[in-house]
Parts: C-alpha cells; structure tokens; sequence
C-alpha cells in the first residue's frame, strides 16, 4: 500500500510502500476512500506540541473506508461497513472520564496519526470499537472533514451552551470555521465571522452568517463591542493574538471556548476583566463517538454543507503548504 510517513520533524513527509497490515485481536482493516488534512497533522508532523509522535507515523484522523478484514473477537462491524476513523483511535473504557462519557479526557488514550498510524495511507487499521458508521447517503468527500473538522466545532458549539438569539463569534472561518458558523446557526446563535480572508467571510455570510469581521482591515474586538459584542466566542486560529482579541471581543458574562492549538502554547488574559465580567474559559477537545454520530445524522438530514476540495496523497507536502498559506477556502480531502 502506499502512505505517507514522517519521518524526521523537519523533513518532509515521504511517499513510501508498505505492506498492507494484518489486524490484530479487537482490529478492522479499512481500505481507505478519503481522509482530510487538519491543521493538527501539520503540527503533528513538524513536532510542535510537548509530547511528539513517535517517528515514524503515519498522519491522518479524518479517515473513511471500507472494513476489508476483521480481527479476531471483532462482532461489531461487518466485512464491507463503511466507517471513520477519527482523532480517538481508542481509550482505556474503564476510566471516569470514559465512563460518564467523556472519553476524550482519557488519560491512556491512543490518537489516530500521532500515537499510532492513520489514514494518510490506503489502508489503516482501527479500533473496532471507536470507528463510527457512516449513514448511507453521505460521500466520503463530506464524511472526511465531518470525522474532525465536523465533530470538533460541533462540540465546541456543545459546551458553549448557546441558546437561541446569543450572539456567537466564531474567530477562523476555514476548515472547522465553516462548520462552527453553521452549527451555531443550528442551535439558534446569531453568528458573527471573523477572518483575514474575504473569500472565507464571503463563505461565512453565504452559510448563515448575520455579520463579518475582516480582522486584516480592522480591529476585530472595536468591530465587535461596537455591535454590543458577543456572547461566545470560538477561537479555531492557531494564534494567541486571535485568542485574546476574542476574549477581548465578549461581553459580560461571555464564554470564550478555545479549541485551537497554536504551536506558541501560551496567551495572556487580565484576570481583573474575567472576574468583574463573568467571563468562562472553556477549553474543547474533539468530541465523542456519540457526537460524531449525531454530526453525521446533522449532515444526512441536510442540516450541513461540506466545502471541501480533493488532493492526491502524493501531493501531501503541497497540500500541507496550502493550507498554512490559510488561502485554502475550506477543508482539503485526499482521495484514494
């Protein structure tokens, strides 16, 4: 099979063939149709996080395919099952955090394309406990992006608890960007883009934005509070500059929900403002099995809309270039 293996954190990724793995005890094989590229591969695969990969790996968490082999005890997926592979290549199961459904706080879990092998190859194997059914009716263009891209502002939108009419400003209308605009609509937030690209708050109006920010032309929390500012606000820029601008940006009683991972690790918050106003922090982490179902019944109902385009695996280092350019208009999707 051909992948795309890191090798070394200041190298590029090399196109390589390997041979096709065998699933062990508990695994699926999963002949790969897509997988979409995240920001977080491109910090995986340059090392930019305390606890880095082990070298070499395989990136990729956005993965969809078919299960072509099973492993031994597996009863819970059948030969033939379309599936996705995303972030939570699989947890302890025993744990607090696993068991009141929060598995994602899993201490021992296991992440697909950073502690073990993912999907930027055309096969993969895979938990089978911790892939999720992909309904009939949804390509694996539009599965691919809702496996990360999809799930991660899906929960973000969770745990900011947006009722209807609050304003939500959602800081980065990329790749998860167009999806946080559009969940945020779902649960009935009043929705505020921002960006440094036109063509992405063109994209955010065109979703159900009600007003944008072009933060390259103006200051992005002047613009905010001078329209009574926002309620939330969900940072999906990986700069600690767009984390404070949207803290910045709330008003009383906001919640800013971070799920971004700037390679800087670090911004800077007045504790004074965030007493006297009320203000929550809330750090987001992918979201759950269970919430990557929910995503993809959102997507079969026509709630949602993928903006996608296709790359090929061996173009892997120029995609990535692509979109740390932030020119890319939404989510990028190798096809097998």
């Amino acid at each position: 099979m051909k992948a795309a293996v890191v090798t070394g954190f200041t190298d590029a990724l090399t196109i390589v063939d390997r041979a096709i793995p065998e699933p062990a005890e508990g695994e699926i094989l999963v002949r790969l149709e897509a997988c979409g590229l995240c920001h977080t591969d491109i910090h995986a695969a340059h090392g930019d996080w305390p606890v880095k990969p082990s070298l070499p790996f395989v990136p990729g968490h956005e993965g969809v395919g078919i299960v072509e082999k099973l492993g031994a005890g597996v009863h819970t997926r059948a030969i033939g099952d379309r599936v996705a592979i995303p972030w939570l290549g699989y947890a302890c199961g025993e744990c607090r955090y696993c068991i009141d459904g929060r598995e994602t706080l899993c201490e021992q879990q296991h992440n697909s394309g950073y502690s073990v092998d993912g999907a930027f190859a055309e096969y993969a194997l895979a938990n089978a406990k911790y892939v999720v059914a992909v309904p009939d009716g949804i390509s694996p263009l539009d599965a691919a992006p809702l496996t990360c891209a999809g799930v991660t502002t899906y929960k973000a939108v969770k745990v900011a608890r947006i009722t209807p009419t609050e304003r939500v400003a959602v800081f980065g209308v990329g790749g998860l960007g167009h999806l946080a605009v559009q969940y945020a609509r779902i649960v009935g937030g009043s929705v505020i883009g921002v960006d440094i690209e036109e063509a992405k708050l063109d994209l955010a109006t065109e979703l159900g934005a009600e007003f944008v920010v072009n933060a390259a032309k103006v200051d992005p929390v002047k613009a905010i509070q001078e329209i009574g500012g926002a309620d939330v606000a969900i940072v999906l820029a990986a700069s600690p500059v767009v984390f404070e601008q949207a803290f910045a940006s709330l008003r009383r009683g906001g919640r800013l929900v971070c799920v971004a991972l700037p390679a800087e690790l670090t911004m800077s918050i007045p504790i004074f403002e965030t007493v006297l106003k009320g203000i929550s922090i809330i750090g987001s982490i992918v979201g759950t099995r269970q919430d990557l179902a929910e995503v993809f019944a959102l997507h079969a109902a026509g709630h949602t809309r993928v903006i996608a385009e296709t790359r090929r695996l061996d173009d892997v280092n120029t995609a990535m270039a692509e979109v740390l350019s932030s020119k890319v208009p939404a989510r990028l999707v190798f096809e097998y």
